[in-house]
This record gives C-alpha cells, sequence and structure tokens, in this order.
C-alpha cells in the first residue's frame, strides 16, 4: 500500500494525547517526519517513542507567542521545509457564559485563537517562500454553530474559521493550502479538561464525548481530508452536530428553540 505522506514533514501541535497523538501515529505510519509539540515534554517523549522514526520534540506554550520565533528557527534548523502544520492544540469550556469570568474568555481565545495565529504567522514567511505548505486547523462543530455553556469555546472556532477562510484566498495562489476540520464528539480528556467559569479544570466528561468516535479513526478521516487538500471536513461523530448544521442553514428558527430547550435552568 502506498504511503501518502512518505518524507513529507509534519508539524503537529497538541500532540500529546488525544486527537493529536492519534494523528501522530497515523501519520508516521504514513511515513511523515513528525515534529511534535505541546507543553509537556514527558508525554510528547512518550508519543514520539509509540510514533518511532526520529520524530523532533518541541515543547510548545501556546499563550507565549514571544516563544513561536525561536521555536521557528529552532526547527528549520532541522527541517528547512514544513510541508503541514497541524494546529491540533487547545482548550475547551464548560459553563455559562454569565458565571464565566472575562479572564476564562481571555485564555481560551488566546490558546485557541491567537497561539494559532501567531505559529501560523511564524511559519508564513518560509512556507511562501517555498511556494509550498499545508496549514491543517482542527477546529469543531461549534465553529459554525452555538450550543450553551460553550461560549468562549465557540467564539475561538468561529475566529479560526474567520481567519483561515481569509487567508486561504490570500495564499492559494502562493502554493499553500488550508484545511479547516471539524470534530464532532471524540472519545478524548476534551470535556475532562474544559475550563469551568473559574478557571479551573471540570474534571468530568460528558456522555456524548465518552461515547464519541475512537480517535484513531477520527485520525484516519482527517488524513483523508489532508491529502485530498479539501478547504473544509466534517470527522468524528457527526450525526447529530450535522443534523444541527443543516438546521442551521434550512431551519434556523427551530435550530434556535432546541438549543434554548437545551439550557440548564
Amino acid at each position: 500500500m502506498a504511503r501518502r505522506f512518505d518524507g513529507r514533514v509534519v508539524w503537529i501541535t497538541g500532540a500529546s494525547s488525544g486527537i493529536g497523538e492519534a494523528l501522530a501515529e497515523a501519520f508516521a505510519r504514513e511515513g511523515a517526519q513528525l515534529i511534535l509539540s505541546a507543553r509537556r515534554r514527558a508525554e510528547l517523549e512518550r508519543v514520539a517513542a509509540r510514533c518511532g522514526g526520529d520524530p523532533m520534540v518541541v515543547p510548545l506554550d501556546l499563550e507565549r507567542p514571544e516563544s513561536f520565533g525561536p521555536l521557528v528557527e529552532t526547527v528549520h534548523r532541522r527541517f528547512p521545509r514544513i510541508d503541514i502544520v497541524v494546529h491540533n492544540g487547545g482548550i475547551s469550556q464548560r459553563a455559562l457564559a454569565k458565571d464565566t469570568d472575562l479572564e476564562v474568555d481571555q485564555r481560551i481565545m488566546a490558546v485557541n485563537y491567537l497561539g494559532t495565529v501567531g505559529l501560523t504567522k511564524a511559519l508564513l514567511p518560509s512556507m511562501l517562500k517555498a511556494r509550498s505548505g499545508h496549514l491543517v486547523v482542527v477546529t469543531s462543530v461549534m465553529g459554525k454553530i452555538g450550543t450553551p455553556q460553550r461560549s468562549a469555546y465557540a467564539a475561538s472556532k468561529h475566529a479560526l474559521h474567520g481567519f483561515f477562510d481569509c487567508l486561504r484566498a490570500e495564499v492559494s495562489s502562493e502554493g499553500l493550502d488550508v484545511t479547516l476540520i471539524c470534530p464532532g464528539f471524540v472519545r478524548t480528556n476534551i470535556a475532562t479538561n474544559a475550563l469551568t467559569g473559574d478557571g479551573s479544570p471540570r474534571s468530568r466528561s460528558d456522555d456524548d464525548v465518552g461515547a464519541g468516535h475512537p480517535p484513531d479513526l477520527t485520525a484516519r478521516q482527517i488524513l483523508d481530508a489532508v491529502s485530498k487538500k479539501k478547504s473544509e471536513a466534517y470527522v468524528g461523530a457527526i450525526g447529530k452536530e450535522l443534523l444541527a448544521l443543516l438546521m442551521k442553514r434550512a431551519a434556523p428558527r427551530i435550530l434556535e428553540r432546541m438549543v434554548r430547550g437545551a439550557a440548564p435552568r
């Protein structure tokens, strides 16, 4: 079987667990040379050992954009060209807007949106010079709709869609591709690690997440979308979410009433 990413250099953020870890293993199986980033070096080393092939481990904190330039320079010393960047790092939220401290909104935007945009801008000069590169952004179905207790998270994902849709229009003639990946429910720790109103971790999962799509199967769907250079792809368990997306277009008032009914009283 041909390996679709043989020899391609792939940089994955949020690679220490969940979808990012599954993506690292999937790209490794298809011959990619990996750069793995997240905050926790020990977990990155664990993932690197599972992938084999001597991945480059680059600890990265998306809340520290001032570190991105030096980190990109470090990466380029080993890999002058980055073929694919998978922006997968991020945090979620579980709290009503009225109960969420502004500092929590700011942190979620700093990590999910500004961190992703900052790393992209640090990489763009080299990609534009090479007239080659593929930016893959893991957003969410929440980048298209809104439901209770996700206001900051949905805002950050909506922002990613806005920025990268604009960027795609700007760089497509320069040889760069942009793919937005919108997962539905995937079986990860995203709900457990979600921030509550005061910024503390929620420390428990959701039934929908627990029953979600396995990360390894989700990773295969993502690799299929990347190999086809799709502009946007929906992955994971997206039955209810796909229905909501269709209703958003065809029957928005009905969807609004349904969403209101799901709000905690």
